[in-house]
């Protein structure tokens, strides 16, 4: 089995497969300063409060965008499970061409995500949006060559920002809203975070496709990310899949294991 672990600004997304499936998925509030027995513990924990034993675990593959955690991380996997884990980190296989003017700038999840799409749809080119903490796109050629792409605050961020930047707008609860006029301070603002960001990925998906891509080879426009299912009424997506991150970072495994 191959424990598969994805540490991002706002949570740990874990999966767990056997094969080429993920029969286990869970999350965890990601914290810098954790020790590497808070998280070895809590991976132990839920592991077998799923019915999963921790020692048929036979590989670890992990991405990280918070660079203090990794540390605690790998000396976790190594006490609790005897196991060094597989980094997705600048020097490694990712059977792609990155395109960046300084490749190692790329973050690792963006590339996780890119390589998950590229196994799931070859021979395509591709827009992946990951909305998380930020909302990330991803531009990928159908030759497997990673363009670019565009980076902008993530829903929590932006409400976040309100919140704390303003002396009167209160925290709110991130939803779907049926309209865009917002009767109450709480609707307005439900309303201008959804709407602004659907506004937002219409035209970056526009910009993109129009700089990346000729008008005979439109690109497959796929969703991952916590807040991706938001947005599933608008049609946005040709495709959503939550676990983009994890089949990547599976394959990236795959990739480097025997070099």
């Amino acid at each position: 089995m191959l424990l598969a672990l994805d540490i991002g600004n706002s949570q740990i997304f874990g999966g767990v497969f056997q094969g080429d499936e993920i029969f286990l998925r869970f999350r965890k509030t990601s914290k810098t300063g954790a020790s590497s027995d808070e998280i070895g513990l809590f991976l132990r924990m839920v592991l077998k409060e799923n019915k999963v034993d921790p020692q048929k675990v036979t590989h670890i593959a992990l991405c990280s965008v918070v660079p203090d955690v990794v540390h605690s991380i790998r000396n976790a996997c190594r006490k609790y499970f005897d196991l060094t884990p597989f980094i997705l980190q600048p020097g490694v296989k990712t059977g792609m061409k990155i395109s960046y003017h300084n490749p190692t700038e790329v973050g690792a999840d963006r590339i996780a995500n890119a390589i998950g799409a590229t196994h799931l749809y070859p021979n395509e080119n591709l827009i992946i949006i990951d909305l998380g903490t930020a909302t990330t796109f991803c531009a990928v050629s159908k030759d497997r060559d990673y363009l670019g792409g565009t980076i902008m605050p993530g829903l929590r961020i932006s409400m976040e920002a309100l919140e704390t930047q303003t002396a009167k707008l209160p925290s709110v609860e991130i939803i779907s809203p049926n309209q865009a006029l917002g009767k109450s301070t709480v609707a307005s603002i439900q309303s201008g975070l959804y709407y602004s960001h659907l506004g937002a990925m219409r035209e970056i998906i526009k910009k993109l496709t129009e700089e990346c891509f000729t008008q005979d080879t439109q690109p497959k426009i796929i969703g991952t990310g916590g807040f991706s299912s938001l947005f599933e009424k608008e049609n946005i997506f040709d495709v959503m899949n939550s676990d983009l991150v994890l089949i990547g970072l599976k394959k990236a495994f795959e990739i480097n294991k025997n070099y």
